[in-house]
């Protein structure tokens, strides 16, 4: 009965994840104020999106941008258990179900760690924080150029004063994070940063380095596919000054810690800020945005429910 009982309620947790999933993206389709979904298809029909080598072309970015993805987990996991790319993508894609409905995607985190048995939870959890922080690493790196190059571009007024207590916060921050290393208090997703900064450590440079071209791969790709869709709905650009205003927006989208019930909304009014400065108009690029929600997270989640719905316990996946 114990046995009965517990099954239930693991099953009732898969649907629960899987409703939860399929709720938040009909309430994004829905309820999105910014953006009808009925003038976003007529929209999308205007501008001839849904031709078919459009279509493939996009799919195929899309591919690609979630096999980079796919062989990163791979790449890191065999650190410490040698698994298949299948399983890698099935991990990936349930993981991304489950995480939708979570502030700031951490569920990502426990939904990769349920495949594998206990002694290895931890340092997958671990890898996988290491996999994130290699994806944001490349964003910032490629953002704080593009967003050097777009406020000497477009002359913004910024408030040096502001500029200055936002910095004397982030040294601040900093010392505390160095003292917190040291007393082994400062944690990142429930770890302190001893633990990860040691972990890291341990990690091959070899494999770091994959893992950073890995993200830089990712990250050119989805910033290209952002760049074809503003080709496909006709604004006329070149790509090196659409990449401009392409890495800040995911410099902002990366940094603002939102629920992923709210990403969509909050990085279209930051697509608009920014590229209202190109003169490119509102509809335009929050159709673009929620496009790119569509091809990269939409149908790869819809993917990953029927892996959630799949997975059985107890035995996870941790050999292939």
């Amino acid at each position: 009965m114990h046995y009965k009982t517990k099954q239930f309620f693991f099953v009732l947790i898969k649907l629960s994840i899987v409703v939860g999933a399929f709720y938040f993206i009909y309430s994004k389709i829905t309820d999105n104020e910014n953006l009808k979904f009925v003038d976003f298809l007529s929209f999308l029909n205007k501008s001839s999106v849904f031709s078919i080598k459009n279509i493939l072309f996009l799919i195929i970015l899309s591919t690609f941008n979630w096999f980079f993805e796919i062989l990163k987990w791979q790449h890191l996991v065999k650190t410490i258990n040698s698994i298949s790319f299948n399983s890698a993508f099935v991990q990936s894609f349930s993981a991304l179900t489950t995480s939708l409905i979570t502030p700031n995607r951490i569920g990502d985190y426990g939904a990769k760690a349920m495949y594998y048995l206990k002694p290895l939870k931890t340092k997958i959890i671990l890898l996988n924080l290491i996999g994130n922080l290699s994806q944001m690493f490349i964003t910032m790196i490629a953002g704080s150029i593009g967003f050097l190059l777009f406020t000497n571009r477009y002359n913004i007024d910024l408030n040096y004063f502001k500029i200055a207590k936002i910095a004397l916060v982030f040294i601040i921050v900093i010392l505390f994070t160095f003292l917190g290393i040291k007393q082994k208090r400062f944690k990142i997703k429930g770890f302190s940063m001893a633990t990860i900064v040691a972990f890291t450590k341990s990690i091959a440079i070899k494999t770091k380095s994959i893992t950073l071209l890995l993200s830089l791969f990712r990250y050119a790709i989805f910033s290209f596919q952002f760049f074809v869709l503003l080709r496909i709905f006709g604004v006329d650009i070149i790509y090196t000054d659409a990449m401009i205003v392409i890495s800040c927006f995911y410099l902002l989208s990366s940094i603002i810690p939102t629920i992923a019930l709210f990403d969509v909304i909050v990085k279209g009014s930051i697509a608009v800020y920014l590229f209202s400065y190109l003169g490119i108009d509102e509809l335009t690029i929050l159709s673009i945005t929620t496009l790119m929600w569509f091809l990269n997270f939409v149908f790869p989640s819809l993917i990953g429910s029927y892996f959630v719905l799949n997975f059985k316990l107890p035995k996870p996946v941790t050999q292939c």
